[in-house]
């Protein structure tokens, strides 16, 4: 009988590409999304869209009811959903800091946690999205990157508790990919720049372009979103799937660089490559 997958965030991008990888493959796949236009552009063959804001509880329990009222078996969770919001510590409002954990952290645990009996009776496997930024935390980066620190530390945490169980827990820890993701961030950057006050822009003013340089110019060299999208399939169909998958060149190459290298070296190399980005004027 086909197999049913879930995945979150499935209106573009990775998750709409994995949905259709994994349709291909013959999967029937429930695709999260939030709104009904985005529903009607990612429904399918093999693609039932689903309304699904995770940090919704009603909905997040919805998607649990219709897992449960299907015949087949739960062969994987892709817990793909989130958001990038990128500003200096300092100037992050709080709300703002809350939000990023509640999409890219808790609403995770939430689906997780409603979908985790059914993959332990079909001996199903969850797999998270992370990053590189889940390993490396840029400059700007820190309520993206905490979140998702903390989402490889809940898998870890979650395979332990499970694989005896017969459920594996994969972490795919995407590099750049070439969506719409870095975009809509960039122009969050900008919008969150424009609210710091004078002293705070004249910290940060010029870090901030940098990084929406470098933000753009990696995933313009990036992967595209269905080669990221197969490498996310192996994961659901590997019969013994490693713990961990990096996405593209940059994440193997950051993901060996933190594993080598001191803090204070890490911190030099990620200073010397945001250099070049900086404007002009900030550095003649």
């Amino acid at each position: 009988m086909q197999k049913l997958t879930v995945v979150t965030g499935a209106s573009t991008g990775m998750g709409a590409s994995t949905a259709r990888e994994l349709a291909r493959q013959g999967f029937h796949v429930l695709a999260g999304v939030r709104r009904d236009r985005d529903a009607d552009a990612v429904r399918a063959t093999g693609i039932e869209p689903v309304i699904l804001d995770i940090t919704r509880p009603e909905q997040v329990a919805a998607l649990a009811t219709r897992v449960d009222q299907d015949p087949r078996t739960l062969h994987a969770l892709v817990n793909n959903a989130g958001i990038q919001v990128n500003a200096p510590v300092e100037a992050l409002p709080m709300a703002q800091w809350r939000w990023v954990f509640e999409v890219n952290l808790f609403g995770h645990v939430a689906v997780t946690q409603v979908l985790l009996p059914a993959l332990l009776r079909g001996k199903g496997r969850v797999i998270n999205i992370s990053s590189i930024g889940g390993k490396a935390a840029m400059p700007t980066y820190g309520a993206y990157a905490g979140a998702k620190f903390a989402l490889e530390a809940v898998s870890d945490a979650l395979r332990r508790e499970v694989a005896p169980l017969g459920v594996p827990v994969v972490v795919v820890e995407p590099g750049g990919v070439r969506t719409k993701m870095a975009a809509r961030g960039v122009a969050t950057a900008n919008r969150l720049a424009a609210g710091m006050t004078p002293e705070q822009d004249a910290r940060y003013g010029s870090l901030i372009q940098a990084i929406n340089t470098l933000m753009e110019t990696g995933t313009a060299s990036g992967v595209t979103a269905d080669a990221a999208a197969r490498v996310i399939a192996k994961a659901v169909t590997a019969r013994r799937p490693r713990t961990r998958y990096p996405i593209g060149r940059d994440a193997a190459l950051v993901i060996g660089l933190t594993r080598l290298l001191s803090d204070r070296m890490l911190d030099r190399v990620i200073a010397a490559n945001l250099r070049r980005h900086y404007p002009k004027a900030a550095t003649g």
